[in-house]
């Protein structure tokens, strides 16, 4: 490199701070993730991306496009501002279960993961929660119409 041609200082320099702001920014997605309760699995499939993606964005190494900042922004339930510490974040309220919510949670959890899967399905489609992007094949295969129909007459009777 000829010396009347600097060397361009700056460029090494917004490489490492843009390292550092997506590795702040990746452990205030982990720490809203965690404070929720939420695995990267789960924040993954509501973000409509993989598992490895959340854990990219989590530990920097990957940028968080503006369009999932909007959606981490929104299932958080926080603004733009809030989420990126401009503003003061609202305190979140932890809401205890019911008892029966309980019992619930635990009936749930005796389930095989197919028969979790097929009842979170279920109450995805009641609250209008689903987004069919984000089902997976296997998914739709377990949750067909059919099938949804047939178990839930089957429970039915069963708890006659």
């Amino acid at each position: 490199m000829s010396d009347t041609q600097p060397a361009s200082p700056k460029s090494p320099q917004i490489k490492k701070e843009s390292r550092a702001y997506f590795a702040a920014l990746g452990k205030r997605v982990t720490q809203l993730r965690k404070s929720r309760g939420m695995t990267q699995a789960e924040l993954a499939r509501a973000l409509g991306v993989s598992q490895q993606a959340v854990f990219a964005y989590e530990i920097g190494d990957r940028r968080i496009s503006v369009l999932v900042l909007e959606r981490l922004a929104r299932l958080f339930r926080l603004s733009i501002d809030q989420f990126l510490g401009f503003a003061p974040e609202p305190p979140v309220r932890k809401r205890r279960l019911s008892p029966r919510a309980m019992r619930h949670a635990e009936r749930l959890q005796a389930l095989s993961k197919t028969q979790q899967r097929f009842v979170v399905r279920i109450i995805d489609v009641l609250g209008g929660t689903t987004n069919d992007k984000m089902t997976s094949k296997r998914d739709h295969e377990c949750f067909n119409e059919q099938q949804l129909a047939a178990s839930a007459s089957a429970r039915i009777r069963r708890n006659r």
